[in-house]
C-alpha cells in the first residue's frame, strides 16, 4: 500500500482504530490516561487488499481464535500456537507441504485481515435477500403517491430471485396474500386489539406448518433449489412472499389500487394510525416463513403511531407530541410503554435474524425515539425526512436498492466474537449490535452499551457500519518480572456473515499492540493518540450516559475530562496558563470537545426527541471519518485570488467576496458572500468575458455533489446568500468569535449568542489545567 493510500485510510486493511496505540499495563495507569482505552471496528469494510480464502480457517482447539500472522509457529512438528490462549495446536494433513518458504496466506505478516469464504448449507434457495415492504396509508394524496412511487421503483432494483412481500398499515394492518395475481386477497387485523405473535399465524395459516397452502403460486422454488426451498413452499409462506420476478408486478397492482385510509377521523383529531401493530404483525409473519435468515421489514411512516402498541401520542390534536422537556420530568405518558414494546419486539427480531429499516418522512415527529432500540439492536437503516417527496427521502431510498458501486454492501445474519489477551477485558459495544450473552474469561465486570458477553448479533450491517469497543485492563498492579510476559498484545475480531448475494464468509482480523509499563508519561504513549477516535469515543459515551443516567450533566463531565487530560499530558509550568502547550497528537482536541459540546448530541434545546435519536443512532454507526464531520463539521473558501481550501470553523471566515462550503454530514451548505450573490442575480456568470465567475460559482456545487454522491442517508442540500433565511444552516455551526457582546470591526457578521467562543474556552481551559491543586 502507497504512503499515499496509508495516510488517507487511517483504518487500513483491519479496518480499525484505536483511541490509545500503546496501551498502559495497569488499571491505575489506564484510569490516569483519563479517555478510556477503546477501538472502532468496522467488521465488512472493503478494502482492495485484504486476501480471500477458498476454505474453512484453522481455528485453535482451546479458544476459537483463527490461525494468523502472530501465531507462533514450529514447521518441523507442524504446530502452531495461538497467542490468546497458548495452546498448542496440530496443522491438519492438507497443511503438511508448509515450510518457512512456504506458509499458507494465513500466516503472512501483511495479512492480518483474511477472508474466508464458508460451506454453503443446503437451504440455499433461502439465502436471497428478502424485504417486506410496510406502507403508512394515513396520509395525505400526494405524500401516498411519492411513497407508492418509491416501493414501485425500488421494486425494479431487487435482484429477480430477492423475495418480496407487501403490508399496509393505517386504523387497520393489512397483510397482501401476492400467490393469487388475479384475485386480490387481503388480511386484516384490528390497530387496537392485543394480539399474540400465535394468533396473528393463526389468522394467517401459518400456525402448524401451514394448514392452508394455497395452490398454485411461485411455482419457481420448486425448481432444483434443493431440500430448504420445498419446505419453504409447503410451509405456506410462498402466499405471502414470491420472487422478485414475479412479486413485483402483484405489488404494483396491489399499490395502484391504494388509497389513503378511510377511516373517518373527527375534527381535532389526529388520524388512527398503528404503527406499532403492523411491524409486529411484519415480524411474526417473517419469524414464521423465514427464521434465521437475512430479511428485512422496509417500514415507510408519515406520523405519528396513535392506536394500539407503540401509541406516542393521543388522537386529540390538542395534545403535543412529548418534547425533551417532558421526558425530563416523566410527564410523557406513552413513552415507557412504547419503548418496552419495542424492546420486547426487538428481542424477537433479533433471535429471528431479522432487520427493521426505517423511513421516517413527516413535519411532525413519528415516534423514532421509541423505535431507537428496536433499530439499534437489529442494525436497521434509518432515515429521518419532512416529506417522501424530498430528495433526502427519495435519493437514500433509492440507494438501498441499488447495486454495483453506489450500493450500501447490505449483508445480513452476522456475528461477531472476540479473542483477547489474558489481561484484556471487554465492557461491551456502543453501535448496531445486540447482545448474545457469551461468558468467558475477557468479560469485564462492569458493562457498558451490549455488554456482559464476548459475542454480538449483527442482524444488518453494511461495507459502513461501525462499533466501539471498550476495553478494561485488568492486570494487577505488580509488574510481571518473570520474564514471561509478552510485549505485545493481541486482539482478534471474528464476523461472520451472509453477502447479498447468498455467500456466507467470516472475516478474521487480528491486531496487535504495546504494552507500555512505565508510570511516567512516554513519547510512545504521547504518540499513540488517536485524537479523531478520542472525539468520537467520547461523543458516543456522552450520547449513551445522557440517555441511560438519569442525573447525568454532558457539559460538566466533558469539560471536567477536557480538563484532567490537558492536565496529565500538556507541557506547562504550574499556576502560570501563558506557559500552557500541548503535544501536536493532542493539539485538535480541546477543538472537537468545545464543538461536541455545542452539537445536537449534547445540546438537545433546538431539536425534537425523534431528531436527537436520528443523530445519535447515525454517530453511533457511521466511520470514525464520517463521525468526526458530525461533530466539528468542516468548512471549505472558494475565491478568485486563491485555491479552494479548508478554512476556520469560525464567523470571520464569512467574507462578501468568497463562497463557503460547509459540510455537517446531515446538511452540506453553499453559502454566498454578499457581493457574489450580487453579481450572480446581476447574471455575470452568463457573459462570456466573466468565465472565471461562473467557474467560481460551479465549483462549490461540484465538490457538493461529490460529497452527496458517497453518504447515506443522503445530506440536505442547503444554497443560501450572506443575510438570507437560510444562512442560519451556516452561522449555527460557527465559532461565535464575534457575537453582539464582542466588539466587531466594520461589515463583519454577527451571531446572536451567549455561547462562548473558542478563544474565551481555550483560556478558561489552560487557566485550569495548569492549577496546582
Amino acid at each position: 500500500m502507497s504512503t499515499e493510500m496509508a495516510n488517507t485510510d487511517p483504518e487500513g486493511i483491519d479496518g480499525v482504530r484505536m483511541t490509545w496505540n500503546a496501551w498502559p499495563h495497569t488499571k491505575v495507569e489506564a484510569s490516569k490516561c483519563v479517555i478510556p482505552i477503546a477501538a472502532s471496528i468496522s467488521p465488512i469494510r472493503p478494502h482492495p487488499h485484504i486476501p480471500n480464502n477458498p476454505y474453512a480457517p484453522l481455528r485453535c482447539k482451546t479458544c476459537s481464535a483463527v490461525l494468523n500472522p502472530f501465531c507462533r509457529v514450529d514447521f518441523s512438528a507442524l504446530i502452531w500456537i495461538c497467542p490468546f490462549c497458548f495452546q498448542r495446536n496440530h496443522f491438519p494433513h492438507h497443511y503438511s507441504g508448509i515450510s518457512e518458504t512456504n506458509v499458507p496466506a494465513e500466516l503472512y505478516p501483511q495479512y492480518t485481515t483474511i477472508e474466508y469464504a464458508l460451506a454453503q448449507d443446503n437451504n440455499h434457495a433461502l439465502s436471497q435477500p428478502v424485504y417486506v415492504f410496510v406502507l403508512d396509508t394515513c396520509m395525505i394524496q400526494e405524500e401516498l403517491r411519492f411513497a407508492k412511487l418509491a416501493v414501485q421503483q425500488a421494486l425494479e432494483f431487487l435482484p429477480e430471485n430477492a423475495l418480496v412481500g407487501f403490508i399496509s398499515f393505517g386504523t387497520q394492518v393489512q397483510v397482501y396474500e401476492l400467490g393469487y395475481a388475479d384475485i386480490s386477497k387481503v388480511y386484516v387485523f384490528q390497530g387496537s386489539k392485543e394480539m399474540s405473535r400465535d394468533h396473528v399465524l393463526d389468522q394467517l395459516g401459518l400456525l402448524g406448518g401451514g394448514r392452508r397452502v394455497g395452490g398454485g403460486p411461485a411455482q419457481g422454488f420448486q425448481k432444483g433449489t434443493g431440500q430448504g426451498a420445498s419446505g419453504f413452499h409447503n410451509s405456506g409462506a410462498a402466499r405471502f412472499l414470491l420472487p422478485a420476478s414475479e412479486g413485483a408486478y402483484v405489488i404494483h397492482s396491489r399499490l395502484e389500487e391504494l388509497g389513503i385510509d378511510q377511516w373517518p377521523i373527527a375534527p381535532g383529531n389526529r388520524s388512527l394510525r398503528c404503527t406499532g401493530v403492523a411491524l409486529s404483525v411484519a415480524s411474526g409473519l417473517l419469524g414464521a416463513c423465514l427464521p434465521g435468515t437475512g430479511a428485512r421489514i422496509v417500514a415507510l411512516v408519515g406520523g405519528p403511531c396513535t392506536e394500539g402498541h407503540g401509541s406516542i401520542v393521543s388522537q386529540d390534536l390538542s395534545d403535543p407530541v412529548r418534547s425533551h422537556k417532558d421526558l425530563d420530568k416523566d410527564a410523557a405518558a406513552y413513552f415507557r410503554n412504547a419503548v418496552q414494546f419495542y424492546e420486547e419486539l426487538s428481542k424477537q427480531m433479533v433471535s429471528q435474524g431479522h432487520v427493521l429499516d426505517l423511513f421516517a418522512s413527516a413535519l411532525d415527529q413519528v415516534g423514532v425515539a421509541e423505535m431507537k432500540v428496536l433499530i439499534e439492536r437489529t442494525g436497521g437503516l434509518v432515515v429521518l425526512s419532512e416529506s417522501f417527496g424530498h430528495s433526502v427521502f427519495k435519493e437514500s431510498f433509492r440507494r438501498v436498492f441499488e447495486n454495483g458501486e453506489e450500493s450500501l454492501g447490505l449483508a445480513y445474519n452476522g456475528i461477531l466474537e472476540m479473542n483477547c489477551s489474558k489481561d484484556i477485558k471487554i465492557h461491551g459495544i456502543i453501535g448496531p449490535c445486540s447482545s448474545l450473552e457469551k461468558k468467558g474469561a475477557s468479560v469485564a465486570s462492569t458493562s457498558v452499551g451490549q455488554g456482559n458477553t464476548t459475542a454480538w448479533k449483527l442482524c444488518g450491517l453494511d461495507k459502513d457500519t461501525c462499533l466501539t469497543v471498550l476495553f478494561d485492563v485488568s492486570s494487577s498492579d505488580k509488574p510481571d518480572h518473570s520474564g514471561n510476559s509478552n510485549p505485545q498484545l493481541y486482539i482478534q475480531t471474528l464476523t461472520s456473515y451472509q453477502s447479498v448475494d447468498g455467500q456466507s464468509k467470516l472475516r478474521a482480523t487480528t491486531i496487535s499492540r504495546r504494552w507500555i509499563e512505565s508510570s511516567a508519561v512516554s513519547e510512545e504513549l504521547l504518540h499513540g493518540f488517536d485524537q479523531e477516535t478520542a472525539a468520537v469515543v467520547m461523543a458516543r459515551l456522552t450520547s449513551y450516559k445522557m440517555e441511560t443516567e438519569e442525573t447525568f450533566d454532558a457539559t460538566r463531565w466533558l469539560d471536567r475530562n477536557l480538563i484532567r487530560l490537558c492536565s496529565r499530558f500538556g507541557d506547562y509550568r504550574k499556576d502560570d496558563p501563558s506557559s500552557f502547550a500541548l503535544n501536536s497528537s493532542f493539539s485538535l482536541f480541546p477543538q472537537f470537545m468545545f464543538n461536541l459540546r455545542r452539537s445536537p448530541f449534547v445540546q438537545v434545546f433546538n431539536n425534537s426527541p425523534d431528531e436527537t435519536a436520528y443523530f445519535r443512532m447515525m454517530l453511533n454507526r457511521e466511520s470514525i471519518t464520517n463521525a468526526t464531520v458530525m461533530i466539528q463539521p468542516s468548512l471549505i473558501s472558494y475565491s478568485f485570488n486563491s485555491l479552494p481550501s479548508p478554512t476556520l470553523l469560525d464567523v470571520a471566515s464569512i467574507s462578501a467576496d468568497r463562497i463557503l462550503l460547509l459540510d455537517s454530514y446531515f446538511h452540506v451548505v453553499i453559502f454566498h458572500g454578499l457581493t457574489i450573490a450580487q453579481w450572480r442575480n446581476m447574471g455575470y456568470q452568463d457573459q462570456p468575458e466573466h468565465q472565471a465567475f461562473a467557474q467560481l460559482l460551479e465549483a462549490p456545487r461540484e465538490d457538493a455533489e461529490l460529497i452527496i454522491k458517497d453518504r447515506f442517508p443522503v445530506p440536505r442540500l442547503v444554497v443560501c446568500d450572506q443575510h438570507g433565511s437560510q444562512a442560519r444552516f451556516l452561522l449555527a455551526k460557527l465559532n461565535p468569535s464575534a457575537s453582539y457582546n464582542t466588539e466587531v470591526g466594520l461589515g463583519m457578521d454577527v451571531i446572536f449568542t451567549d455561547d462562548v467562543n473558542l478563544q474565551v474556552f481555550f483560556e478558561h481551559l489552560q487557566r485550569l489545567a495548569v492549577q496546582s491543586s
